[in-house]
């Protein structure tokens, strides 16, 4: 049976994404580095697409049936960070990204089972489930939402962006034949996109401001790049529902780091969602 649509998770592949959780949850909270949300945004796909192209000899070309979702998974990145770019533009962080992150999983998990033919037990389905609760509860503060409905409206086109993304990459990385030559093609298409946009929408001007902050950019952009290369990987190697719902425990991740490293506070509204969060981990692994 082949692992990437069986029923479970390896301890490796469970601790890797974890682990690209955190580094996604990491390069999120350095987009604040003193520049618009969009200069930031465009400054870490450029850094990005310079460390991919460094390293795109060390790797195989993806096989050819794999280009047209290298491509397609490039553009849709490039609108999942145009989409984010205006929800944290009309909404608060910390209550948008979850939303915007929260509601992918369970899509993928369904159309990872009806479409790719993947099997998730029972167990796996409640632990998802629990995950994306969890990180939607996240933005709810007392029961209310934390940002006005503009925000929410482009949340949710964000988090269409996500799942489209996420099956894009995973039949593009299963028919690649090479998980990290498929990556480090993806984040060049995304990148140059990036630049186009930026190009139409600011002229070269929107270049030139970036200077100041390419060392946070440097540390974001890798960040990035390693948080979906690890993914990805684990899309070949595992069910993309399971994988999927733990890429989002970056919501926890940020919460601890806000609690723990920036003195933020929790509250005992986001400590419910997160042991919602951790229970569902602990069913996923089951």
């Amino acid at each position: 049976m082949n692992p990437a649509t069986a029923g479970g998770l390896d301890t490796l592949t469970f601790l890797a994404v974890l682990a690209a959780a955190l580094m996604h949850a990491g390069w999120n909270a350095i987009v604040k580095v003193g520049l618009d949300r969009f200069s930031s945004m465009l400054l870490i796909a450029l850094v990005s697409m310079g460390l991919a192209l460094s390293l795109i000899p060390v790797f195989p070309l993806p096989a050819a049936a794999a280009w047209p979702w290298v491509i397609g998974s490039g553009l849709l990145h490039t609108g999942y960070k145009l989409f984010l770019v205006q929800a944290y533009t009309h909404g608060d962080l910390s209550y948008v990204y979850p939303i915007a992150r929260g509601t992918a999983p369970l899509i993928v998990a369904v159309v990872g089972v009806f479409a790719l033919g993947e099997e998730i037990g029972p167990v796996g389905a409640t632990g998802i489930a629990l995950i994306g609760l969890g990180v939607v509860s996240m933005s709810l503060r007392g029961g209310g939402i934390g940002a006005n409905r503009t925000a929410i409206l482009w949340a949710l086109g964000t988090t269409g962006f996500t799942a489209s993304y996420t099956l894009a990459d995973t039949i593009g990385a299963r028919l690649s034949g090479t998980a990290s030559g498929f990556v480090m093609w993806m984040f060049v298409v995304d990148g140059i996109a990036m630049s186009a946009f930026a190009v139409l929408a600011r002229g070269r001007a929107a270049f030139g401001k970036l200077r100041p902050a390419w060392r946070s950019g440097l540390v974001a952009g890798v960040l990035s790049l390693g948080s979906y290369w690890v993914a990805v990987w684990a899309f070949t190697r595992a069910p993309i529902g399971l994988v999927a719902a733990l890429r989002e425990t970056s919501v926890l991740w940020a919460m601890l780091i806000g609690v723990l490293l920036l003195g933020e506070r929790g509250g005992p509204w986001r400590w419910g969602a997160a042991a919602m969060i951790a229970s569902g981990l602990i069913l996923v692994r089951v």
